[in-house]
């Protein structure tokens, strides 16, 4: 007998032919995610194992393999070899430790079996049943309880040759690969909704790179390093990230020199979103990703988000948080550890120059005309040109 961490996975079941590119991927995240651990990993058919780690290291297993995306469950378990016998004599070892911390009167409990080895001569309702009469007879105080009972054993007997013991399962995140999407840019401002889109979509198995827009001297080097900390947050979930910090300040002060105070917000967005496109191309990046939340705020109308699209020619942006209350945004990024840093008082570039009253249903003709004013082309090359590279190591 011998503790091992029994990971399952969701949606990579479905997967039919595909189904090896899956799971080879995850195989990479769960590495990469205890790649400063010493411990084994394996594959069963439809299971990962983590074996031969140091007992100090199991919760800090745990609390790592939890955030790979693609796993829906984890569970301490005990390997033994399949038999009858075994199995039996274990489930009463159990409970005989148990019973030792514990006084096991009216305590309720049941007995789950999944027989994937089909040539385990007994199927998993009937073999269940034996096993909880087995236990109920040596601990007679126990009551069955087969809806909602304080203990489950669960015995899972797999093709390997081993079964595995367990009363527990924690779980993971769920969701795909990172990677299995392809690879996509967030416009990470630095406030609370941009961490929480690129997290769902890397859920959703994009690679997720970051690109951020700072106009220094209006903006501090504290809201960019606050950029990069919220970059290494994601990237516990995410792995390494590529952060383009794009320099913005000239093309502020051209907007605000230019165009119609109402306008400044809109054209500069569209400015970001030719920016974005154009680090996408030359990356091969497949996606622009966006914490627009309709209606959070004057550049988040419709009428706003038609603009944007418009000049996005040839990626798609994805919206993941586009129909989210805020407080529902609130309670993912507390869950992944960004909403404390989101909310540090360092502001980006979206308030400088920030007009009193920006337009909210922006009509594309007058939008176009207002960018007559500026050499787009110019100013977009030369932000592209500058642009730095901050390498964020998982």
């Amino acid at each position: 007998m011998k503790e091992v961490i029994l990971l399952r996975y969701g949606e990579i079941h479905l997967k039919g032919r595909n189904r090896k590119f899956f799971e080879d991927l995850l195989i990479d995240k769960i590495k990469k995610s205890l790649k400063d651990i010493k411990c084994s990993l394996k594959q069963i058919s439809g299971r990962y194992l983590i074996t031969d780690f140091e007992e100090t290291k199991k919760l800090e297993i745990i609390e790592k393999v939890k955030n790979v995306f693609g796993l829906i469950s984890l569970s301490l378990a005990w390997e033994i070899k399949t038999s009858q016998e075994e199995i039996e004599n274990m489930s009463l070892n159990y409970f005989e430790k148990l019973n030792e911390k514990k006084d096991l009167k009216n305590l309720t409990f049941k007995v789950s079996v999944n027989r994937a080895d089909k040539k385990f001569p007994m199927h998993s309702d009937e073999f269940g049943a034996h096993l909880g009469g087995i236990i109920l007879e040596k601990f007679k105080e126990l009551k069955v309880d087969l809806s909602k009972p304080e203990i489950e054993l669960i015995v899972d007997i797999r093709e390997n040759g081993f079964t595995y013991i367990l009363t527990e399962k924690i779980n993971c995140k769920g969701g795909m690969p990172v990677g299995s999407a392809g690879q996509g840019l967030l416009m990470l401002s630095g406030g609370i909704d941009s961490p929480v889109a690129g997290y769902l979509m890397a859920k959703r198995g994009l690679k997720i790179n970051a690109i951020h827009f700072f106009s220094f001297p209006y903006t501090s080097l504290q809201a960019k390093d606050k950029v990069i900390k919220l970059a290494k947050i994601l990237s516990q979930y995410t792995y390494n990230i590529k952060l383009y910090m794009v320099p913005f300040t000239k093309i502020q002060e051209q907007i605000h020199s230019n165009c119609g105070e109402n306008y400044m917000i809109t054209v500069m967005r569209r400015i970001m979103f030719r920016i974005a496109e154009k680090i996408c191309k030359q990356n091969n990046f497949d996606a622009i990703i966006t914490g627009e939340n309709l209606g959070q705020v004057a550049s988040q109308t419709i009428e706003s988000i038609t603009v944007f699209n418009n000049v996005v020619k040839e990626k798609p942006v994805l919206r993941p948080v586009i129909s989210f209350d805020k407080s529902e945004i609130i309670n993912i990024a507390r869950e992944i550890g960004t909403f404390e840093t989101s909310i540090l008082p360092y502001e980006d570039c979206c308030t400088v120059f920030l007009p009193k009253n920006p337009i909210i249903r922006p009509k594309l003709d007058n939008v176009l005309k207002q960018e007559t004013y500026l050499n787009i082309d110019e100013l977009v090359d030369d932000a592209v040109q500058n642009t730095e590279v901050v390498l964020i190591d998982y």
